[in-house]
């Protein structure tokens, strides 16, 4: 069976393409650094979080180094999941060279107030010399400290995907653009002045449209490609508010025999309920992997609030026990895989700056999934949901007013 979806298009999908599965960190990192080391033109780095621990500080020098060297180097932070660390790398990067910009900083009370503010870049990409790619929900900071809970002897579970071939483009592209944005947010004032002063006011507004706006298809797939087929899949705020949802609802929609999801923040829209329950229902095996170890006590209640739906249509529920889970993927059946930053929630699906990269290719599916299993062996699968009758529905019904006043105050449209 070949799992392309019908709304895949050739600037999404790329075939001759290298993808290599890392699991945490502790594989990740000395994979981006040996990367940042052996640089020659330019070095793009977008991330939610980006900590000054020892982690942190070693990839800062590494990028110091290179950007010292006459290499390019652009980095972006989102305000929110960096704040605490913003007056760290600040110092870092000082007179260095490295292009530093943070995304919707939160650096005067009045900011806020500004329902903007509510999302977020979450996306976490690194992108060297257009050639070597690196997407997936691995923040910048060790496997084994979290911000709220401190240290653990046990690393967060968590993916992300080295790339190589013509898909980079695509995750450049993005990088560029959002680091653009957050640069522009900073200096908007003389930009504009540049705009309306200078001789050539229509090239210089088409040269910025083109750095602000993230990749996007443009026509059908029309013929095969070789392996690896891989898509770069973005959630914005502008054109692609329903692709990553779309990615996942049309994937499972067409599972023949597996379905198999991991997801720390996992509250989804009625697109995605309908599809795992559905699948379930005419004999796909369908699991779903959440945390057991819980960090946002909401969160946790808002997945718990739909395991009984979930569970009556023969749906599968495992809860990760040895450590925080943090992993954004999923394999449906031998062939489509995705990896990525994007929960399978509200602030996701709706609010966020996302990236995913989805993988039709067989031998990474494999890999992919015989890692969720080891991870499913480790956990505990529920059996009932955690309550029933009135307290289930009151809990159901609390936990949905929630997201629909956080959504409104955010100015998020349409239904979830």
């Amino acid at each position: 069976m070949s799992l392309a979806p019908a709304w895949l298009i050739p600037a999404d999908l790329s075939g001759g393409n290298e993808a290599r599965l890392l699991r945490g960190g502790d594989a990740l990192f000395p994979r981006m650094l040996a990367a940042v080391d052996a640089a020659r033109r330019e070095v793009w780095v977008a991330t939610y979080i980006f900590h000054h621990d020892e982690t942190g500080l070693r990839l800062c020098a590494r990028l110091v180094a290179a950007a010292r060297r006459g290499v390019k180097v652009c980095v972006v932070v989102d305000g929110f999941g960096s704040k605490d660390s913003l007056g760290a790398l600040q110092r870092e990067f000082a007179g260095s060279g490295v292009a530093f910009a943070v995304f919707r900083p939160l650096d005067r009370w009045w900011r806020w107030l500004q329902p903007g503010q509510l999302r977020r870049l979450h996306q976490k990409l690194c992108v060297v010399d257009g050639e070597v790619g690196f997407v997936g929900g691995i923040n910048l900071i060790d496997d084994r400290i979290d911000l709220h809970h401190g240290a653990s002897e046990q690393p967060r579970l968590d993916f992300a995907v080295e790339l190589r071939g013509p898909v980079v483009q695509a995750v450049g592209q993005a990088a560029r653009a959002v680091w653009t944005r957050a640069w522009l947010g900073r200096d908007v004032g003389e930009e504009l002045l540049a705009l309306a002063r200078g001789p050539a006011r229509l090239v210089r507004a088409a040269s910025l449209w083109r750095r602000v706006h993230m990749p996007r298809g443009r026509g059908r797939l029309s013929h095969p490609l070789p392996p690896v087929r891989a898509a770069f899949v973005l959630r914005d705020n502008l054109r692609q508010r329903r692709t990553i949802e779309r990615a996942y609802v049309d994937a499972i929609s067409r599972a023949e025999t597996a379905v198999d999801l991991v997801c720390p923040y996992f509250y989804p829209g009625q697109r995605i309920r309908r599809a795992l329950r559905q699948a379930a229902q005419r004999g796909v095996r369908v699991r779903l992997l959440l945390q057991g170890k819980v960090d946002y006590r909401l969160a946790a209640l808002a997945a718990q609030a739909l395991y009984a739906e979930l569970l009556a249509h023969g749906v599968e529920i495992y809860e990760y026990l040895p450590a925080f889970l943090h992993a954004k993927v999923a394999v449906v059946d031998d062939q489509w895989a995705t990896v990525g930053s994007s929960n399978i929630d509200p602030l996701s699906l709706l609010l966020n700056l996302e990236a995913n990269v989805v993988l039709l290719d067989g031998r990474f599916a494999e890999q992919l999934r015989a890692e969720i299993e080891t991870a499913q062996a480790a956990s505990r699968q529920v059996t009932s949901p955690p309550h029933t009758g009135w307290r289930a529905l009151l809990g159901r019904a609390w936990v949905a007013w929630i997201a629909h006043v956080y959504l409104r105050v955010a100015g998020a449209a349409g239904r979830y």
